[in-house]
């Protein structure tokens, strides 16, 4: 995983008087963190844990974003906690975002998504599909 380290991919918002520059990074837990062995935990995935923690170190704002729930969502929030990795916010929205929407919206915002299911699809106009 390479990540370039002055990749323009900050956002900015204009929340009440002040503003808010950002790069929020979703990121998913099995697959992506650790190897998938879901329910138990794999291998961890050491580049991009530590690639995430010197983003965040920079200013970064992290999201975990998966699918666990319950106990099995605690043990990974922990896990993360004892590899270094510390979340703005877990299977939520960042509350800057949540005042900028006026409410929590579903579907989790971000400026990338951190997945290893993930497929990039780009809007071109006029195209079919």
């Amino acid at each position: 995983m390479r990540i370039k380290p002055n990749e323009p991919s900050s956002s900015v918002f204009e929340i009440g008087r002040g503003m808010m520059k950002s790069r929020v990074i979703a990121v998913d837990f099995d697959g992506c963190l650790c190897g998938n062995r879901w329910p138990k935990i794999g291998e961890a995935n050491k580049a991009a844990i530590h690639t995430l923690i010197r983003l965040r170190d920079n200013g970064a704002r992290l999201i975990l974003w998966t699918c666990r729930t319950g106990a099995l969502l605690d043990e990974a929030v922990s896990w993360c906690k004892a590899h270094g990795l510390m979340f703005d916010a877990v299977n939520d929205n960042i509350p800057e975002h949540i005042a900028m929407y006026g409410g929590d919206t579903r579907k989790v915002f971000a400026d990338e998504y951190w997945d290893d299911r993930a497929r990039i699809v780009k809007y071109q106009r006029g195209d079919a599909v």
